[in-house]
C-alpha cells in the first residue's frame, strides 16, 4: 500500500517538474520575441502624388532616452506580387521616402501600388503599417500647364506652352478659360496641341485667361482635368484690314470721290455756264466769200456773192466788224457797213 502511494507521488512529481520546464521555455521564448515589438509604429502616413512626383512621408516615432536613432524601412507591392524592399529607403533616418528619380516615376502609371512602413532600432522593430493602394495616373493631382505665354494680336490671342509632364501611355488635351474686364468667363477646347490661337475676340478690350491640361488614358475614366495656370491678361486691338479689304476699300473711295468730282462739275458748269462757254469758245471767223472781197475790194461784192451762193441763199442785210487794236488810234476800231441785198 505504501509503495503504490509512493509510486503516485513519484510520477505526480514527474508531471510538475515537465509543466515547470515548459513554462521556463515558454517564459524564455516571451522574453527573446516580446522585445522586437517594442517599438510604436510610425503614424500619420501620407502619400504625395504630383504630376510625377511620388513621396512617402510620416510622423517620426516618439522614444524617449535613445541611445541610437531610430530607422525606417519602406516597402512595396503591385497587386499579385510579392512584398519588395525599396533599396534607396531601407533602414534611413529621415521620415520621408522620395520615390521620383529624374523626372520619371518610380512606378508604372497604370499599376495598383501597395506601400508600408515600418520603425527600427537595433533589434526593436515596429509592427508594418500598410497604407492603401494607389494608382499614379488616376491618384496624382495635375499640375498646370508650364511657361504659358501669350501673344496679343489683332482680334486674336496665340497661346504656347508646354504639358505639365511627359507622359508615354496617355496624352493631354487643354482647355482655355477667358474672359473680357469683369465679364462672364468662357471655356474653348480641347485642342489637342500646346500651341493655340483663338481668333473673333470683340475687339478692343482686355482679356484674361487660363490654362488647364486635362489627362486621358485608356484605363483612365473618365480624362482627368489639372489644376489652372496662373491668370494672364492682355489687349487686343481692332482687328486689322486684310490686302483684299484694302484694295476693296480704296477702290470705293476712289470711284465715290470720282462720282462727287464729276457731280460738283456738273453743277458748276451749269451755274457759270455764260461764263464758261465765253472762255472756252472760238470767235467767230470770217465767211470766205468776205475775206476774198477784202483780199481783191475792187470786184463788186454783189456780183462775188451772187454768184458763189446757191439760189436758196438770200441774205437780208450784211454786217462787216474790224476789230482793232487798241494802238492803233489812226484806224476807225469799229466799222459796219449794212448793205441791202434785193433779189433779181
Amino acid at each position: 500500500m505504501q509503495s503504490r502511494g509512493s509510486g503516485a507521488c513519484w510520477a505526480a512529481s514527474l508531471q510538475l517538474h515537465i509543466l515547470l520546464c515548459y513554462c521556463c521555455c515558454l517564459s524564455f521564448t516571451l522574453a527573446l520575441a516580446g522585445p522586437r515589438t517594442q517599438l510604436p509604429v510610425p503614424q500619420n502616413q501620407r502619400i504625395h502624388l504630383y504630376n510625377l512626383e511620388q513621396v512617402l512621408s510620416w510622423d517620426p516615432v516618439p522614444i524617449s532616452n535613445l541611445k541610437s536613432p531610430v530607422l525606417y524601412s519602406v516597402e512595396y507591392h503591385y497587386t499579385t506580387n510579392n512584398w519588395m524592399k525599396e533599396t534607396h529607403c531601407t533602414r534611413i533616418a529621415e521620415p520621408v521616402c522620395n520615390f521620383t528619380a529624374a523626372n520619371q516615376p518610380h512606378f508604372q502609371p497604370h499599376f495598383n501600388v501597395t506601400l508600408r512602413v515600418r520603425a527600427e532600432r537595433g533589434a526593436l522593430v515596429s509592427d508594418w503599417v500598410v497604407m492603401p493602394w494607389f494608382q499614379q495616373y488616376l491618384n496624382a493631382t495635375i499640375g498646370p500647364p508650364l511657361d504659358v505665354v501669350v501673344t496679343p494680336l489683332n482680334d486674336s490671342l496665340g497661346i504656347r506652352f508646354k504639358p505639365p509632364f511627359n507622359v508615354d501611355s496617355g496624352k493631354f488635351k487643354y482647355y482655355v478659360h477667358y474672359w473680357k474686364d469683369e465679364g462672364k468667363p468662357m471655356v474653348q477646347g480641347p485642342f489637342p496641341d500646346s500651341a493655340i490661337h483663338l481668333k473673333d475676340f470683340d475687339s478692343p478690350g482686355n482679356y484674361c485667361l487660363q490654362v488647364q491640361a486635362e489627362l486621358t488614358a485608356n484605363y483612365v475614366k473618365p480624362p482627368r482635368r489639372g489644376l489652372l495656370s496662373p491668370i494672364s491678361c492682355h489687349k487686343i486691338y481692332a482687328k486689322a484690314l486684310t490686302k483684299v479689304q484694302q484694295t476693296l476699300i480704296i477702290i470705293s473711295v476712289f470711284f465715290t470721290s470720282l462720282f462727287f468730282l464729276v457731280l460738283g462739275c456738273y453743277f458748276v458748269a451749269q451755274k457759270f455756264q455764260g461764263p464758261i462757254k465765253h472762255v472756252f469758245q472760238s470767235p467767230p471767223g470770217i465767211p470766205p466769200q468776205i475775206k476774198e472781197y477784202l483780199s481783191d475790194p475792187d470786184e463788186p461784192i454783189l456780183e462775188a456773192l451772187d454768184k458763189k451762193s446757191s439760189p436758196e441763199d438770200r441774205w437780208d442785210s450784211l454786217s462787216v466788224v474790224i476789230s482793232c487794236p487798241e494802238e492803233d488810234q489812226t484806224i476807225q476800231c469799229h466799222l459796219s457797213t449794212i448793205i441791202q441785198i434785193t433779189p433779181n
